[in-house]
């Protein structure tokens, strides 16, 4: 397989220097900072040719003829930039375009890349979402963070505003897979569900893949979450400093080699931030706790930094490393933790006369996580990755050919202690390995979009081979049909328990070593975990400023690994399989004219599974999801600022309680009097109906007022006021079935926040 890649790369160079046409190829920089511009209009002047740049600002335009070409460079807010190529017969040439922010107000005129760039992409259940569009976002807490916009989107649905947890159209948290920078991050939200461990000013971009993705991505078997950071500035120090009720942030970013025109440079930025809430809430918030002094139960912080290089020639690396942390603290009730450590090196590489770009990553991460319970034995969890990929892209005019490889050696260390007090302990070592191809090509109205990706999994010793198709036709300029289709698999399993209301826990484990029992209560053979889906839609601009999308979406989840919760002795699985399907539909209405920006949502959707006895509603299926979120530029200027965002949900399934019984455990065997013996510890009857009630409606309003003061061009103050459950909403966190408590999420919660910019 690895001998394929090389020859098909080696035709593709070939294929390259060869042509009798040339190509122009580069990157769009703002010229003040040295950033990418994304999604920006790359054209030659009196002609339909063009290109749209990437989230890296890089674009190619390919079959040209030998001459000379004037070149334009269009996106909104950007003075146009214009260069002048000359191209000899099969060349390739290196130019770069910078451009400065427009002095002048548009007013109504757009130039939509967006629009354009939809015309030539698939993009089917792909939402790319930008650090402007997050801070469009009312701050709840005082700060605008991705967590929140995450809760906007179709398909995607919440634990609420405490847990941390994220479902995308059927998939569980462990069927998702998020990255940063390339790596895994297993647990990217804080147990105080507004924030995440992603600090919003460094996010570049984040590609959200709900289902139907093509083959560029594997290992999970139901959505993808790509977050790329940013580099830092180029040409100037800079950075700042904020503090508010819940948190204290801060960053800096400068240039060690500035910026220049031939594109090399060599920038830093690092970021830091920290809860306050745990030690603020005891004044400002005593209301929330049952005891005053001691405050809410949260506390975290978070610690990112990067350097990076880029060359004249167009190549570039990236250097980072993180670590975030969280601490849940119920005294007397729960006690949660979690460290995740990690770093590495991405690059780009821009191969001479070619017309290929090579890219790759070599990365290290450590996720660990501890809980004590008084309902529950201590949990622990570990898992280690080293991550390894490289990838080719060949541009062409109307196709593209991207292929590679990825290898992934994960170990885990799992320890739990059954309600039967048998205990499960595993560690694990593992190999992933997977290699892909796509071909994209545009036949007149049609793109067209086939992959096919082959996973080898060193722990089963199967390779998965993995189907996937995507389609999109332009009907008409303003309404585009679009479908996918494919296979996916998964190693990887979660130890969460389906039986909590609210999950607070999950560990993680390889695919089983050991016996998987079956739904026909025999050993399983087979122990890889797949899925296939399918999605059809539509996209319809009904004006220049208002966009709308509809997707129907089928997920079937045959072979889903859980932890056998009803092992009562040492010789039986520790595991079992249970079968699933989600389906549904999600629309969303876009309107962005000018002073208001208005995105509204709507989800309706069923998750179900079978566990060889009956079929019943996963703990996280919500029936209805429905967002209304509204920013409204009260000046000119965009200094003042005024944001509102209402969520409704159903309610999520449970298993109800039946009654409670004295626990006894056993521990002298056939000696313990039993007929003696009144233990204190209680045990809990389940219905026989699995999931078969429901939790209220969760429903919560977040209001927000932001002014900007500006002191200098780069230098000011922004304030920002909050209001967080605006109208009091008693939504349910968690209930202790024992001590028959009730936790609600966070009521109304104002807030005042301040940031230093510099």
């Amino acid at each position: 397989m690895l001998r394929f890649f090389i020859v098909f790369l080696s035709l593709m160079i070939a294929f390259s220097v060869f042509g009798q046409t040339g190509t122009i190829r580069g990157y769009v920089y703002e010229k003040n900072t040295g950033n990418p511009v994304m999604f920006c209009n790359v054209f030659v002047d009196n002609t339909d040719i063009g290109a749209s740049t990437d989230i890296n600002g890089f674009y190619s335009i390919s079959n040209l003829p030998e001459g000379s070409h004037d070149l334009s460079a269009t996106y909104i807010g950007f003075d146009t930039a214009k260069v002048t190529v000359l191209l000899k017969k099969g060349a390739t040439v290196l130019q770069n375009l910078y451009m400065n922010e427009s002095s002048i107000t548009l007013g109504e005129v757009k130039i939509s890349a967006a629009r354009e760039q939809a015309k030539r992409t698939v993009n089917i259940s792909q939402i790319t979402v930008t650090q402007k569009q997050i801070k469009v976002l009312p701050s709840a807490g005082g700060e605008a963070d991705i967590a929140q916009y995450l809760q906007v989107l179709p398909g995607v649905v919440t634990t609420g505003d405490q847990g941390g947890q994220i479902f995308i159209r059927g998939g569980s948290p462990v069927q998702n897979k998020i990255m940063l920078d390339g790596l895994n991050i297993y647990n990217p939200f804080h147990s105080i569900g507004f924030f995440s461990i992603f600090e919003t000013e460094l996010i570049r971009s984040a590609d959200v893949l709900t289902g139907g993705f093509s083959a560029e991505h594997g290992g999970r078997v139901s959505a993808i979450v790509d977050i790329k950071t940013r580099e830092g500035n180029k040409q100037k120090f800079g950075g700042f400093v904020s503090a508010g009720p819940f948190m204290a942030k801060a960053m800096l970013e400068g240039p060690i080699l500035k910026f220049n025109e031939k594109g090399s440079s060599l920038s830093y930025v690092f970021t830091g931030k920290k809860s306050l809430i745990e030690n603020t809430s005891k004044n400002l918030y005593s209301f929330l706790a049952d005891d005053p002094n001691k405050g809410l139960p949260f506390a975290f912080q978070d610690y990112y930094g990067k350097i990076s290089l880029n060359t004249a020639s167009g190549t570039k690396f990236n250097f980072f490393g993180f670590n975030f942390q969280d601490n849940y603290v119920d005294e007397g009730v729960t006690e949660i933790g979690w460290d995740n450590t990690g770093g590495g090196v991405n690059f780009s590489l821009v191969p001479q006369g070619t017309n290929v770009i090579v890219s790759g990553l070599l990365g290290i991460s450590n996720y660990a996580i501890k809980i004590d319970e008084e309902s529950d034995a201590q949990r622990t969890s570990d898992i280690d990755e080293l991550t390894g990929n490289l990838d080719f892209t060949f541009f062409g005019n109307k196709n593209e050919i991207k292929y590679g490889m990825e290898l992934k050696s994960v170990r885990t260390d799992f320890e739990f202690l059954n309600p039967f007090d048998v205990r499960l302990v595993e560690e694990q070592n593992t190999t992933e390995v997977g290699f892909y191809g796509k071909y994209k090509q545009i036949l007149g109205k049609f793109i067209i979009e086939p992959s096919l990706r082959l996973q080898y999994y060193s722990s089963t010793g199967s390779v998965s081979v993995e189907p996937r198709f995507g389609f999109k036709y332009n009907v008409a300029d303003n309404v585009r049909l679009k479908g996918a289709a494919g296979k996916y698999s998964q190693n990887i399993l979660s130890t969460s328990n389906d039986k909590d209301v609210v999950n607070l826990f999950s560990g993680f484990l390889t695919t089983p070593e050991g016996p998987v029992l079956g739904l026909d209560k025999q050993v399983l053979d087979n122990k890889l975990q797949i899925s296939y889906h399918g999605v059809f839609g539509v996209e319809y601009d009904l004006s220049d400023d208002i966009q709308i999308n509809l997707e129907g979406y089928y997920k079937s989840f045959p072979g889903i690994i859980v932890v056998n919760r009803n092992k009562t002795s040492g010789d039986q699985p520790d595991y079992a399989v249970e079968d699933g399907k989600a389906y549904g539909i999600d629309f969303s209405v876009k309107y962005d004219l000018r002073k208001w920006y208005i995105w509204a949502t709507y989800s309706h959707g069923y998750v179900n599974r079978w566990d060889g006895e009956q079929e019943y509603p996963t703990n996280f299926d919500r029936r209805h999801n429905a967002n209304l979120l509204a920013s409204y530029d009260i000046d000119k200027k965009g200094t003042f600022k005024v944001s509102a965002r209402w969520n409704l949900g159903s309610g999520f399934p449970f298993t109800q309680t039946r009654g409670f019984h004295n626990y006894l455990n056993f521990l002298d065997g056939v000696s313990t009097q039993y007929t003696t013996e009144n233990p204190d510890d209680v045990g809990v009857l389940y219905s026989e109906d699995r999931n078969g009630g429901r939790l209220p409606y969760y429903h919560r309003m977040d209001v927000s007022v932001q002014k900007n003061f500006s002191f200098t061009k780069y230098m000011g103050l922004e304030v920002t006021a909050s209001v967080t459950n605006a109208y009091n909403r008693p939504n349910i966190f968690y209930f202790d079935r024992v001590s028959y408590r009730r936790v609600n999420q966070l009521p109304m919660i104002p807030s005042l926040s301040a940031k230093f910019y510099f």
